[in-house]
């Protein structure tokens, strides 16, 4: 990391169309300038040169822990507890599965209903192919703390909510849980690079996310997996692949799992899209994440302020206290999908969660008060002239 303490924002380090106001970041993150570059010389000078021999010549089997040492100092873990690879479902399922081998007199799974349907689905599959007496048990996220006993073997909770960006408070909430005997797993998806994460300030045992949002690792850019120190030296992987192995080379018949964190890894890590991520992620460096966060926390202050000003019809759904709230911002309207694909038309990109919200990212990595402003004035227009009003705006694509 650079010595030096970087000005937000640095929008010159990204590409973004012109007249685009970009308020989609915590849903995919735009593409930083250089990574094409970067892209089309491993292509050509390591691919194509090297061939095979960039596995060891270009570093490609050392990526996932380079990569991982990359992350770890945004969530603030410490070096070499972050390993990269597969998607974040797969990633879910990894901690899950380890985090109740570590209590096996234990069978209850504990979530919260604003966690992202793909964490409980995981955790729904499972318990299934467990049997035995597993339960995944879902309660609103306010009763976390109260839900806890000694049946309660894990408790899974994504830390940022998708659709209203509701933030749990991450050490009164693992203080509960490792207090009432049981495991906690943060899936960081919505957290990493949009608000301070200290994961090992908090003491959890796991965390997972994915790097396509806030740090713009690109579409199905890898996911990440955190083990705490002495649970990375006993986990079980239930996914005992090649590359977490001890010693993959000597291709012994039976699983050793290798040292920490790296026990963690399954098969051949994607040397692509982490590229395009390793680039990405070096735009972090000089950022500073209290400044981040202090700078998000007033571009979403300014955006809620001007909408309820001028956008009547929008209720937030969003908590108002900033410090309860990650880095979006969330209203809900009854069209809201046609009002999104009108403001999307007019060159705001923000996207739509059902039943009826109208989410909004703020990464202060290329956004500034204007660009706030000059959303608010076009949403505004569409909600005013109701420009959502048509049969084209209210066809569903399959990607909202």
């Amino acid at each position: 990391m650079k010595n030096t303490t970087r000005t937000l924002p640095i929008k010159d380090h990204f590409i973004l169309p012109e007249g685009m106001i970009y308020l989609d970041g915590n849903s995919l993150g735009p593409l930083p300038k250089g990574t094409t570059a970067r892209l089309g010389q491993m292509v050509e000078d390591e691919w194509g040169d090297h061939l095979i021999t960039g596995w060891n010549k270009d570093g490609w089997m050392d990526q996932p822990a380079r990569v991982g040492n990359m992350v770890a100092r945004l969530i603030g873990a410490p070096e070499g507890s972050v390993t990269m690879g597969d998607t974040l479902s797969v990633k879910v399922y990894q901690a899950l599965s380890a985090a109740l081998k570590m209590r096996p007199d234990r069978r209850v799974i504990l979530s919260d209903n604003g966690n992202f349907p793909s964490d409980l689905y995981m955790a729904q599959g499972l318990v299934q192919q467990l049997g035995q007496g597993y339960e995944l048990r879902v309660v609103d996220p306010e009763e976390v703390a109260g839900a806890m006993d000694d049946t309660v073997a894990v408790v899974m909770i994504t830390q940022v909510d998708y659709r209203t960006g509701r933030m749990h408070d991450m050490n009164a909430v693992t203080q509960a849980v490792q207090q009432a005997g049981a495991v906690m797993l943060w899936d960081l998806a919505h957290s990493a690079g949009a608000v301070p994460v200290d994961l090992a300030g908090s003491n959890c045992e796991f965390a997972v996310g994915c790097t396509y949002k806030y740090l713009n690792g690109g579409p199905g850019a890898p996911a990440f997996i955190y083990a705490r120190d002495d649970v990375a030296e006993i986990m079980q992987p239930a996914l005992a692949g090649w590359l977490g192995h001890d010693a993959p080379f000597a291709f012994e018949p039976d699983y050793r799992p290798a040292p920490g964190i790296a026990r963690m890894r399954v098969g051949t890590p994607p040397v692509m899209q982490m590229t395009a991520l390793e680039h990405a992620l070096s735009v972090w460096d000089g950022i500073d994440m209290q400044a981040l966060r202090g700078a998000s926390i007033r571009l979403s202050e300014l955006f809620i302020k001007q909408v309820e000003a001028q956008c009547p019809d929008l209720t937030l759904v969003s908590p108002r206290n900033a410090a309860m709230r990650g880095s979006q911002v969330s209203f809900a309207f009854t069209e809201g999908y046609a009002a999104m694909q009108a403001l999307i038309a007019h060159h705001v990109i923000g996207d739509f969660r059902a039943p009826n919200i109208m989410r909004f990212g703020f990464t202060p990595l290329y956004l500034d008060e204007d660009d706030v402003l000059k959303a608010v004035d076009i949403l505004a227009k569409v909600m005013r002239d109701r420009l959502w009003d048509t049969p084209e705006f209210r066809k569903r694509n399959a990607v909202t």
